[in-house]
C-alpha cells in the first residue's frame, strides 16, 4: 500500500530553497507516529535536507545522480523504490514534490497536514481531486503548541 505524507500550506506550498517553511510539533509527531516501522521513500534532494536516514525505518533514496547513501537504500526510480516492498507493507512517500508528482496516481492513502495560512515558496504539491478521494478522518487545531496559525490533519482513502 502506497500512503503520501506531506505538509501543505493552504494555496499548495510545501517548501523553499529545500527546506520545510515552518515547525509544527504536532505534525512532527504525527510523522514519525505513522512512518515509525515502516519503508520511507524520498528524493535525493529531501534525503539532503533531512541529513541523514530516519530512524526505525527503512529508508530508500530516489536518485538518478547518486549510487550509494549510507544507511539507505538507492534506486533510480520510484517504480522500483516500491516494487522492493510486498504490496500489503505500507510504504510511505515523503518528498520531494518530483517525487509526490509521480507518487499521485500510484497512491493509496493520503495523510495531509493543511497549514491554514498562504506562504512563499519554490515547491508546491499537487493538490488532490476531491472526486477521487475519500475523507476518513478530520483533527483540527486552532494553533499547535509553538506555532501560532490553525493547521488541519485529514487523512484520506483512494475511492475504488
Amino acid at each position: 500500500m502506497v500512503s503520501i505524507i506531506v505538509a501543505i500550506a493552504e494555496n499548495g506550498v510545501i517548501g523553499d530553497n529545500n527546506s520545510l517553511l515552518w515547525h509544527i510539533r504536532e505534525d512532527m509527531v504525527r510523522f514519525r507516529t505513522l512512518t515509525t516501522s515502516h519503508p520511507v521513500i524520498m528524493g535525493r534532494k529531501t534525503y539532503e535536507s533531512i541529513g541523514k536516514p530516519l530512524p526505525n525505518r527503512t529508508n530508500v533514496v530516489v536518485s538518478r545522480t547518486v549510487s550509494a547513501i549510507e544507511g539507505c537504500i538507492v534506486t533510480d526510480s520510484l517504480e522500483k523504490a516500491i516494487g522492493m516492498f510486498p504490496p500489503q507493507e505500507e510504504i510511505f512517500i515523503i518528498g520531494g514534490a518530483q517525487i509526490y508528482r509521480q507518487a499521485m496516481d500510484l497512491a493509496d492513502r493520503l495523510y495531509l497536514t493543511i497549514v491554514h495560512r498562504p506562504y512563499e515558496g519554490d515547491t508546491s504539491f499537487p493538490l488532490p481531486d476531491p472526486g477521487q478521494w475519500l475523507e476518513t478522518s478530520r483533527r483540527e487545531f486552532p494553533h499547535g503548541e509553538k506555532f501560532e496559525y490553525p493547521f488541519t490533519f485529514i487523512d484520506l482513502v483512494r475511492r475504488r
